[in-house]
């Protein structure tokens, strides 16, 4: 293993993982709620097209909606039952998007009826790729990107290497150590899928060192396999960003505002990868995930199988919802989102459910910078946070991104997360990236 270096990366916090509580405890499924909520846009680029009526019959697993251009995926039945209605339906974004009702027939099986094995050792990387595309399987570490688009290589790029995401750094997240630990063939199963499509030599699991058992049994699923490694790298957030766990594996730097391509490697989150070793031999469309349900607020906290579209409110209900809710995130408490209603449905992206009750989500007075530099001790990608959030405070936001790389900020939270004036550094970038991009739709 003389590519991987054990030094992890520069920079960085040491943050408490919180993951004791449902690391240990197996997967469990969720209840089907009374209806399901399944928008048309679940993943970044064009929303699907509804290809069923009010009133039909659907059964579990079956088509619902295709593609609306190749940076695009279908969507997928997630329970027998019929189609209540095609409405538009709040989202974790806060606005509206169109989806499709479902109400689950109460005393079907909910057996999958859709779908034939298939073989896909003699598919070409083609043929492989648009299978992905057919499973609606997109990047299920949250960014919710297409994985087929993400596997078609523009001309010119080649892959040596895949790397498979599997560190899970964000606090409370377990999600990710379950399927690896509870579906370790599927995660390798997708990793050769992805290395055929995209011509690789090898491929590298790259996991934590904090989930032992993890590692060890991806590494015995992975002993019979040559050009499959399992990689053990020092915990440490944000260590799961892209861009890091490249450097971390391979020694080898994505240049500013670019993709890792750009230098010979593909990465894919581990529950993205276990879902097409999954899906694809078996023809199948992706109608559930695995979500965390946990925090000071949960009663029963756990990794729950969840049906898409299940409204965040019914979740809640099945896994316990404490009385003094404060605050309920989509993801994890570093890069996750306030959720700003209960009643929006759970989609492909979110990796899992925080609540948190008035006692732990104090707010902390925000006071002026001392210019003590914590943030840019802390700023895995070398920038420099305090004078990107002053620039933020002044409306500077083009300065911002042309001379201090706004860009090649992923949001971590680092910053945010050691300033001891609580400034929020992190949602200043949020927004001034936003109105950049707005002033250049309007231009």
């Amino acid at each position: 293993m003389s590519f991987l270096r054990r030094n992890g990366f520069a920079h960085g916090v040491h943050v408490p993982d919180f993951k004791e509580s449902t690391c240990h405890l197996p997967i469990r499924r969720l209840p089907f709620a009374p209806v399901l909520v399944i928008p048309l846009s679940q993943h970044t680029g064009v929303p699907a097209i509804a290809i069923v009526r009010e009133g039909q019959e659907v059964v579990r697993g079956e088509p619902i909606a295709k593609p609306g251009g190749f940076v695009s995926v279908p969507m997928h039945a997630p329970a027998t039952g019929r189609v209540e209605r095609i409405a538009l339906a709040p989202t974790g974004r806060g606005d509206v998007s169109p989806a499709i009702y479902i109400r689950p027939y109460a005393g079907a099986s909910q057996e999958i009826l859709y779908g034939a094995p298939r073989e896909i050792d003699p598919m070409t990387p083609d043929e492989l790729i648009a299978a992905v595309q057919e499973t609606g399987v997109v990047g299920l570490g949250g960014a919710a990107f297409p994985t087929h688009v993400k596997m078609k290589l523009p001309e010119g790029k080649r892959v040596d290497t895949v790397i498979v995401n599997g560190c899970e750094c964000e606090p409370y997240l377990t999600a990710d150590h379950r399927v690896m630990l509870e579906q370790p063939n599927q995660v390798l199963a997708g990793a050769r899928i992805a290395v055929k499509a995209l011509g690789a030599e090898r491929a590298i699991v790259g996991v934590e060192d904090n989930k032992l058992d993890a590692i060890e049994a991806l590494r015995k699923a992975a002993a019979a396999i040559p050009n499959i490694t399992v990689a053990s790298v020092p915990a440490k957030y944000p260590q799961g960003a892209e861009k890091i766990l490249v450097q971390a594996l391979l020694g080898r730097e994505i240049p500013s505002r670019g993709l890792p391509s750009d230098i010979g490697a593909a990465v894919f989150n581990v529950a993205t990868l276990a879902q097409i070793g999954d899906l694809l031999p078996r023809h199948q469309g992706l109608i559930e995930r695995v979500v965390t349900i946990a925090g000071p607020g949960v009663a029963k906290p756990g990794n729950y199988l969840t049906a898409l579209g299940t409204p965040l409110r019914w979740a809640l209900e099945q896994a316990g919802c404490a009385a003094d809710v404060a605050s309920v995130i989509l993801g994890g408490p570093m890069m996750g989102a306030a959720a700003g209603s209960l009643d929006v449905p759970l989609t492909k992206g979110v990796t899992g459910i925080l609540v948190l009750t008035a006692r732990a989500r104090s707010r902390r007075k925000i006071h002026a910078c001392i210019k003590c530099a914590a943030c840019v001790d802390a700023c895995p990608m070398h920038l420099n946070p305090s004078r990107l959030g002053l620039l933020a405070r002044k409306e500077r936001y083009e300065e911002m991104e042309r001379d201090f790389h706004l860009n090649d900020c992923f949001e971590c939270g680092s910053c945010s997360y050691v300033c001891p004036s609580n400034i929020p550094l992190v949602q200043y970038f949020r927004l001034s990236k936003q109105m950049n991009r707005t002033r250049k739709a309007a231009a």
